[in-house]
């Protein structure tokens, strides 16, 4: 499907799995919002898609500050247009410091529900108008298998991603009547530095992988776990974005996708 004239935002959009969406839909036409709290990297991955597309733009963001996500919206509309397509992929694992714990404290519980949740919710809302008022677009909630299943190294993770599932069944109910879906994907086993980092602590905290670097612990698990005994990547979720904001989408909405090798198959 071809996106030109369309304008997408996502955020976290600099680096990781945002970058690969944000490349991904710029190589279909789109022009491209990234909304990131890394200005640098930003910059970096808008002369991509400059190439690429010739349109994107970006604003320094921090998504759990109500005023900040308006103002990405007012900015949106001022350099791009209007958006199409928002792509909510903003998302830490915990406080500074979380890998180096064996334990969530009450700042990783905190830190995380304002960025993965409430963060999600005021993006959402902050865009909310220009899409109701226009009756369409498309809304793409990145989760976690983590949220099916609670992960024991990462409970306040594990929970946020939970709620984030909830939240777009809820927004998908909400934003019906005006022909706009909201749908979200649960990535599975991919290697990132956030991944590293929980690859660091299973092999510290778990007998079962005592001894083992993190990339051994995450060719262990999806060997163990994954059917298709292959590793996910941010590609993989690029692609299903893709699909949810494309036509062949256009009656699906309040759905959560598993894109993780048959890991979960619910």
């Amino acid at each position: 499907m071809k996106l030109t004239g369309k304008v997408a935002v996502v955020t976290g959009g600099a680096t990781g799995i945002g970058r690969v969406i944000a490349l991904k839909l710029a190589d279909r036409g789109a022009a491209i919002m990234i909304a990131d709290i890394n200005e640098e990297a930003a910059a970096v991955t808008a002369a991509e898609i400059e190439e690429i597309s010739g349109r994107s733009a970006t604003f320094t963001t921090d998504v759990t500050d109500v005023e900040t996500c308006r103002e990405l919206a007012a900015a949106t509309v001022d350099t791009l247009g209007p958006a199409d397509f928002l792509i909510n992929n903003a998302g830490i694992a915990g406080a500074p410091g979380w890998q180096e714990r064996s334990f969530s404290t009450e700042e990783d519980w905190k830190r995380t529900y304002q960025v993965n949740v409430i963060g999600m919710s005021n993006v959402t809302s902050a865009f909310r108008p220009q899409m109701t008022e226009r009756r369409s677009g498309r809304i793409v909630n990145i989760a976690s298998i983590a949220g099916r299943e609670g992960r024991p190294a990462i409970p306040h993770y594990s929970a946020s991603k939970a709620a984030v599932i909830s939240l777009t069944q809820a927004t998908a109910l909400e934003l019906a009547r005006f022909n706009i879906t909201v749908n979200a994907i649960c990535p599975g086993l991919l290697w990132t530095p956030m991944w590293e980092q929980v690859g660091d602590r299973y092999a510290r905290d778990n007998p079962a992988y005592k001894g083992m670097t993190a990339r051994q612990v995450f060719d262990a698990m999806i060997e163990e776990r994954i059917p298709m005994k292959k590793e996910q990547t941010p590609e993989d979720v690029a692609d299903t974005v893709a699909f949810f904001i494309s036509d062949d989408a256009k009656n699906i909405t309040g759905q959560a996708l598993n894109v993780d090798g048959g890991f979960f198959m619910r």
